[in-house]
């Protein structure tokens, strides 16, 4: 059977595991990323982290088919090099290159959200569909789209930039310049954001404050959906608007792919059916085509497993794009 590493690097932790052709992790290993130090530090650890994972497993490194790496930026497939990662403060950083130098492995490299649709496309919730699209509600809002089997890129490779499409004008600027981004509505930023701005303007009880100490600096994504599902008001006004605009989302998608499922994944995705049953229910209410079913919306399966199946799994989906188009 063959096997794929896939290596999931982050601002935060870089984790590395073998997966099986069928989207199954069998062992993974990690380490803190240490962003501060210089690039060429932070690759040499990867290529650490993989010899001791092949080494831990006893596999024969002739099994290994290649090697896929997620980033939390935008990445060149291509030439294998990270274009642009704030996280790491990464630009034009070549890692394909040095590693499969140092390892005879082929190596590939994609964004963090996109694989992460692949593997829920591979060996979870989006699994023996065609067409799907996965959406990460997390600091920001990221996403994966799978069209005929394979992962849609686009020209410059940010077809997937679900998070910057445009959806309403906001009294507060994204971080990438522009005004009105979907994940300044919908990412857990956002929720925080203007769960702050109504505890400050309106004169309203919430059990958010016992949860926070009185300190807004303690809010987070899942103290206000607790509060929210707890009946309280404040949450729900945040947590409605949330699934406002990101029903708008998934209608925009909708009417552009029209996929066969959406899954919903990332920190926010944790808040399970509360939040999964107000985002069919708000999609349900604003379809355009009033006949017409709109694509499954589901959670996802992976959970954190996630960075790694999907960013090994892109070794099989580069065979599968070379033999089939």
């Amino acid at each position: 059977m063959s096997m794929y590493i896939g290596v999931d690097l982050g601002g935060t932790n870089t984790a590395v595991g073998i997966v099986e052709e069928n989207g199954k992790l069998i062992y993974s290993n990690s380490m803190p990323t240490r962003k501060e130090r210089e690039p060429e530090e932070i690759i040499k650890d990867i290529e650490n982290l993989i010899l001791g994972v092949i080494d831990e497993t006893k596999i024969n490194k002739e099994e290994i088919e290649s090697i896929g790496i997620g980033i939390p930026g935008i990445a060149d497939y291509g030439t294998g090099s990270v274009i642009h990662c704030l996280n790491l403060n990464w630009s034009k950083i070549p890692l394909k290159k040095p590693l499969e130098k140092a390892l005879g492995i082929p190596v590939f490299i994609d964004n963090d959200a996109t694989l992460a649709g692949l593997a829920e496309f591979e060996a979870g919730a989006m699994k023996d569909v065609k067409n799907g699209v996965f959406i990460t509600l997390g600091t920001g809002v990221g996403g994966g789209i799978i069209i005929d089997g394979k992962i849609h890129k686009g020209f410059n490779g940010i077809g997937s930039e679900i998070g910057h499409m445009l959806v309403d004008k906001n009294y507060y600027d994204c971080s990438c310049g522009r005004n009105g981004c979907l994940e300044t509505f919908s990412s857990a930023t956002a929720l925080i954001k203007y769960t702050k701005k109504l505890m400050e303007e309106e004169d309203i009880d919430t059990i958010i404050n016992e949860k926070i100490d009185g300190d807004l600096n303690n809010l987070n994504g899942k103290i206000i959906f607790h509060a929210a599902i707890r009946g309280d008001e404040i949450a729900n006004k945040a947590v409605d608007r949330l699934v406002r605009y990101l029903a708008i989302g998934i209608i925009n998608i909708t009417s552009v792919i029209d996929p066969e499922v959406f899954v919903l994944g990332g920190g926010l995705s944790k808040a399970g059916f509360f939040l999964l049953d107000k985002v069919r229910t708000e999609v349900l209410k604003n379809k355009y085509f009033k006949t017409l079913p709109v694509g499954n919306i589901v959670l996802a399966e992976l959970g954190n497993e996630a960075g790694i199946i999907g960013a090994a799994m892109l070794g099989k989906q580069h065979k599968k794009v070379n033999l089939f188009g």
